[in-house]
This record gives structure tokens, C-alpha cells and sequence, in this order.
């Protein structure tokens, strides 16, 4: 059997406000094997958002053990969690965090400057990465001279760009329509197909549905993990008729 990509036993977080102590998570055990699409979902206060911390390497635990990809995160300095996070994961957020002033180009080159990279292979990379999510026309638009599909295509192509082990995907439609959010859910479905991994953290049950296997949490626990066998996609032909302004009546 393969060594899981990730592995957490017996994680938990507690937090300290004041004289009460809250445990956001009690124990968490979870594997997540290359190549999955998870859906982590749950409501408020059920500890998703601190899994997801922790996940992304935002947060350590308060006890138990995280193995990402053969590293032992679990106890690390927050210098070292901030190279773990440049080398190891891509995230995508629900508010895009895009740097205002900053174009496409160097928005989506960002973190090959924490990498070390130099400013011509920063270039040529962000370059490419912007084209494979469709916006090779739009590399020098700012992000107000962007739609939010666009701004989220942004993100996705810099979460991309260092061939991170997982992509962490927060709320990744949260913030946009309904057409627009099938469009982005088509793309992650595109790049899940090209062997990435992809961790989906959402409250939306429709959104969740495009996973492969869907993890429930609760008052700090796992309730329910399995496989999801009523996968919803976006076919191809859909994507491409989004990407001209077609209505969707013409598929």
C-alpha cells in the first residue's frame, strides 16, 4: 500500500480566550492519498476552518501528528511552515487575495520570488500557467480590470505555478454566480484529471458534489467520510462555451 500524501492521527486544536479553553478540534484522523479530490465540509463551529488551518500549514496542533508528503509538520517553527507552504501547497481563496496593483503576470509569479527563481523564468512560467487556465490575453490586466471569474482564474494559476503537492481550495466559489462558479468547478475538475490533488473546503452542498469523496465534520470531530457516488461534472463543451459568453440553452 502507498504512503498516504497526508496523514493526520489524533489531531487537535484547542484555544485559549480568556479563562475558557476551546477545543476546535478533539481528534482528527484522516488520510488523503495523491490524486484525490476531497470535499472537507461541516457547519459553523465544526472545525473545519481549523482542519483547513492546519491542513495548509496556517496553524499547528495543539497534540497529535501531520505528515505532508514525507514531512513531519506538526511541531515546526513558523519560518518553516512558511517554506513548507511556498514548496508544498497552492491555495485558492474565496476572496482571491490578489495584490491590487500588481498585474496578472507578476500576481500569478509571486511565489516563485520566495522560490528563488529568476525574473525572466518567473515571467516565462506565470506566462504559461495563465494561459492553461485560459487567460493568456489578460496577463497585464490589473485585478480591477478583471471579472471575479477571472480574478478566481488568477488565483488558481498562481496556486499552480510552484507544482505544489495539493491545492487547497477555500471557498473557491463563494464569492461569485452561479454560471461563474460552474465555470471554476470545471477548471478544478480539469486540473484534479492532470493527477493533482485537491482539497475543496465549502458549505455549499452543490459545490461539494463535484468531489470524489466528501469528509462531514462536527463539533471537532469527523462524522462521516466516504466516497461520493453521484459526482457531478462539467463537460468540456460547457467550459468552452463559458469562456465565449455563450448561454447555456445552446449545449
Amino acid at each position: 500500500m502507498s504512503t498516504p500524501l497526508i496523514h493526520i492521527k489524533d489531531i487537535g486544536r484547542k484555544y485559549v480566550i480568556g479563562s475558557e479553553v476551546i477545543h476546535a478540534l478533539k481528534s482528527v484522523s484522516l488520510d488523503i492519498n495523491k490524486g484525490e479530490f476531497v470535499a472537507l465540509m461541516g457547519p459553523s463551529g465544526s472545525g473545519k476552518s481549523t482542519l483547513m488551518n492546519i491542513l495548509g500549514c496556517l496553524d499547528t496542533p495543539s497534540k497529535g501528528t501531520y505528515i505532508l508528503n514525507g514531512i513531519n509538520v506538526s511541531q515546526m517553527t513558523d519560518n518553516q511552515l512558511a517554506d513548507v507552504r511556498n514548496k508544498e501547497i497552492g491555495f485558492v481563496f474565496q476572496t482571491f487575495n490578489l495584490l491590487p496593483r500588481s498585474t496578472s503576470l507578476d500576481n500569478v509569479a509571486l511565489p516563485l520570488i520566495y522560490a528563488g527563481y529568476k525574473r525572466k523564468e518567473r515571467e516565462e512560467k506565470a506566462q504559461i500557467a495563465l494561459e492553461n487556465v485560459g487567460l493568456g490575453n489578460r496577463v497585464m490586466h490589473k485585478p480591477n480590470e478583471l471579472s471575479g471569474g477571472q480574478r478566481q482564474r488568477v488565483a488558481v494559476a498562481r496556486a499552480l505555478i510552484n507544482n505544489p503537492s495539493i491545492i487547497l481550495a477555500d471557498e473557491p466559489t463563494g464569492n461569485l454566480d452561479t454560471k461563474t462558479s460552474i465555470e471554476i468547478m470545471g477548471l478544478l475538475e480539469e486540473i484534479h484529471s492532470k493527477g493533482n490533488t485537491i482539497i475543496l473546503v465549502t458549505h455549499e452542498e452543490d459545490i461539494a458534489q463535484h468531489a470524489h469523496r466528501i469528509v462531514r465534520m462536527r463539533d471537532g470531530l469527523i462524522e462521516k467520510d466516504y466516497l461520493n457516488t453521484d459526482i457531478k461534472t462539467v463537460s468540456p463543451k460547457l467550459a468552452r462555451l463559458k469562456e465565449k459568453g455563450d448561454d447555456f440553452e445552446n449545449i
